[in-house]
């Protein structure tokens, strides 16, 4: 057994992935002997971390001299405040607490041992459950990690919370001074600065300080969720492209809002974690309930997103008291599903089409399409932005499917920006037309349509598009295939919606290696209409959507034709 196995860090990582994690007494008198699953990204974080301890990885390790050295300072510092004051800071940590520290700074390159792993560092977590306290602390431990001369700096939307990290630290430096060397520490209104190494931390606000020509080895944005934009975050970003070892933490709980830079970051690691999207830079805890949709009565909501109330009874009870308040006061409703549920209020009945895993159970590395009867769908969105075309036909109950995107060519640098994923490896993979310069070309569109048939040696039965923007392609369509065009409304789609998530989860769908399709399915977002009818949000998705809905719209014309039996479908809508 290596040392690292009898790390905290370890033992919390594998009791999440093991769904060990032990509730306080009171959730078993409330809740009888039920088993607490872990919240479901924490547990895919924890187990990289588990094979990479556990020497399954061929390109990382742990530095256990690292983690050495990290534990002899934690058995010497206490903490300075709290109802764990004066107690030294090992025995202090919570389980994640342990994991971020060492995911963060042990966790390097077997070629370089000096070289960390990630340069991400992403805590989602609510109010109360020690984040300030293990980012001041982390800073505190960089002084004596990292080399001379470095420069630290922690960024927040205003003066307040720009020092609240930095008021964190203080009181730390304070309660050690025994331990330090004489004046070891200098700290000033702005900044403080570690003297033997000469490494200076400063707090920055967006509202008052440039956040350009810095040179930071580690940044901490906090309260990302409550920043106007992500110009701090990539300014920081930006100033670390010299440095070797760089490192960003991105700390913040939820805010009433999809639009904010959090739930951007927050949405781009859950597709790391998924494998839609490979990086291997990002290390992220997200602590967000599995399930949202019975908070007024489910306590594993309150223990998923607040990892602190199932190692501190006392946390788990003010929870259960503030769900009660909120349950009761409708005006307290949003603070405690946004602030201590890590529930965004305002899309309360918003939640994910289907877990992208689920999807991936259906991937297979050949499709043989010859002979094949087919539906086509399409989806053509304004001509600067991405389209859509989709293919699908039954294999005896089971759909297969094909989709394929389009984008403006001369648009394909600013699109890898905005939406943090690589088109070109799209396009290599024939999974991704570029067409036209900063427009699409729908003439491209039009021919590829046309030649599907030719393409895959299939037999088109009919096109199914949205009006929007398709009317003169399908037009030009219909004059050799039927075309029918799909009302995109939750009564029309609703049916549909509700077929591919059955299919899927019944492992009844096939599709080959296409990673733009899966980013397509894990940013899908579904609401419900007034007759409770679940359909998929263009506007609510946390991204592009257009190759979803363009299988929607095939799979409409095959739902019709084949499993309806409504064989002459396409006569009626003529």
């Amino acid at each position: 057994m290596n040392s690292i196995q009898l790390h905290p860090s370890y033992i919390y990582a594998e009791k999440i992935i093991n769904d060990a994690i032990k509730p306080p007494k009171l959730y078993y008198e409330r809740n009888g002997e039920k088993k607490l699953i872990s919240p479901r990204y924490v547990k895919k974080q924890c187990k990289i971390f588990i094979d990479i301890a556990d020497n399954k990885d061929p390109k990382y390790m742990i530095n256990e001299s690292r983690v050495s050295k990290i534990d002899k300072i934690c058995k010497i510092f206490v903490m300075a405040k709290g109802i764990r004051a004066g107690q030294k800071i090992y025995n202090s940590l919570s389980g994640y607490q342990w994991l971020l520290i060492i995911a963060s700074l042990c966790v390097v390159h077997r070629e370089d041992k000096n070289l960390r792993r990630y340069e991400t560092v992403i805590l989602e977590i609510p109010r109360k459950n020690g984040k300030t306290f293990i980012v001041a602390f982390l800073i505190l431990l960089l002084f004596y990690l990292e080399p001379k001369f470095s420069r630290f700096f922690s960024v927040a939307p205003d003066g307040t919370l720009a020092k609240e990290i930095k008021q964190a630290l203080e009181p730390l430096i304070k309660a050690n001074i025994d331990v330090f060397e004489e004046n070891e520490f200098k700290i000033l209104r702005d900044s403080i600065t570690h003297r033997p190494t000469e490494t200076v931390y400063t707090p920055l606000n967006t509202s008052s300080n440039r956040m350009d020509g810095r040179e930071p080895n580690i940044f901490v944005a906090d309260e990302v969720g409550a920043l106007v934009n992500s110009y701090p975050i990539e300014a920081m970003r930006s100033g670390q492209l010299l440095v070797i070892n760089k490192l960003g933490f991105l700390i913040s709980t939820k805010y009433p809002s999809f639009d904010n830079p959090m739930e951007d970051e927050v949405n781009y690691a859950k597709k790391v974690l998924d494998n839609v999207i490979e990086d291997k830079h990002v290390f992220a805890l997200i602590f967000e309930p599995n399930d949202t949709k019975n908070w007024t009565s489910d306590d594993d909501i309150l223990l998923q997103a607040n990892p602190l109330a199932c190692e501190i009874s006392k946390v788990y009870e003010d929870l259960i008291d503030k769900r009660k308040k909120a349950i009761e006061i409708e005006n307290k409703r949003e603070n405690f599903l946004t602030k201590h549920c890590n529930i965004i209020y305002q899309g309360a009945g918003t939640e994910s089409f289907i877990d992208v895993s689920e999807l991936q159970k259906c991937k297979v590395d050949k499709i043989d399409w010859s002979g094949r009867e087919v539906f086509i769908g399409v989806d053509l969105a304004m001509t600067n932005d991405n389209c859509g075309v989709g293919m699908v036909a039954d294999d005896n109950g089971t759909i297969l499917m094909e989709a394929i995107g389009f984008i403006p060519e001369g648009r394909i640098e600013e699109k890898n920006q905005l939406e943090k994923i690589n088109y070109y490896e799209f396009i290599r993979a024939m999974k991704c037309i570029a067409c036209g310069d900063k427009t699409v070309d729908y003439k491209v569109i039009e021919d590829f349509v046309f030649n599907i048939e030719e393409k895959y040696d299939v037999i088109v039965m009919g096109i199914g598009y949205d009006r929007y923007n398709a009317l003169s392609s399908a037009q030009k369509w219909d004059t050799k295939y039927p075309t029918v065009q799909i009302r995109q409304h939750s009564d029309t789609l609703h049916p549909v919606v509700k077929l591919l998530y059955e299919k899927i989860m019944n492992k009844e769908v096939k599709y080959e290696e296409n990673k733009l399709l899966e980013i397509n399915f894990q940013n899908a977002k579904c609401v419900y209409d007034t007759n409770m009818n679940r359909y998929i949000h263009k506007k609510k998705s946390n991204g592009k959507v257009d190759l979803l809905f363009a299988l929607l719209n095939a799979i409409y014309l095959l739902q019709q034709e084949i499993y309806l039996e409504n064989g002459n479908f396409f006569v009626q809508v003529g």
